[in-house]
């Protein structure tokens, strides 16, 4: 998939847990990992403002796109 989330690498940069994460985001664990490993096939405007506003951080942080040659 040509867009990378980078969310384990913003998450070691604020030295959040997966479990932290979630308490802050109000979301479950298994939906966090499930973005946090490349495998969700969406995300809500609304989960990524939370994340943003937990890890202190803007959505190009978190995503990221690259071609496919």
């Amino acid at each position: 998939m040509p867009i990378i989330v980078n969310l384990d690498v913003m998450m070691a940069k604020r030295k959040l847990s997966l479990n932290e994460l979630s308490e802050r985001v109000g979301v479950t664990l298994s939906n966090l990992s499930i973005l946090k490993t490349g495998k969700a096939k969406a995300v809500r405007f609304s989960t990524l403002e939370a994340i943003c506003k937990a890890l202190d951080c803007q959505p190009g942080d978190l995503l990221e796109f690259t071609s496919e040659e």
